[in-house]
């Protein structure tokens, strides 16, 4: 397979996703769209924050692992499990950033930490 079509099929559809986010995000607390764990959908305040966040940091990681992915597919033509590394852990970062906002603005119970 061509190195360039893996990673614009694994990647690239990572990024594709991550500008839908941040263009589109969730308006409501739903169980289909967004960033959902149980504690973002407490309440409204948490939801609107976690999914801004999120979409940001998302769209900047994945456009990183995109671009990094393609210089590596450039270099190393004979590419294998390389792209879903980068892919792993640009959602990674994403997640963790995301919850170590969560834990600086809001407590356990969801209330707003002041």
């Amino acid at each position: 397979m061509n190195p360039f079509y893996y990673v614009l099929s694994v990647n690239g559809l990572l990024f594709v996703f991550s500008v839908v986010f941040y263009f589109f995000p969730p308006k409501k607390i739903n169980s289909i769209y967004g960033y959902r764990t149980n504690r973002t959908m407490e309440n409204e305040g948490i939801w609107k924050h976690a999914n801004s966040f999120f979409n940001k940091q998302f769209l900047l990681y994945a456009g990183i692992s995109f671009v990094a992915a393609m210089v590596f597919a450039y270099l190393k033509p004979d590419l294998s499990w390389e792209p879903m590394v980068f892919l792993l852990l640009a959602l990674a970062v994403s997640v963790i950033k995301t919850e170590q906002e969560l834990n600086k603005h809001f407590d356990k119970e969801g209330k707003k930490i002041k």
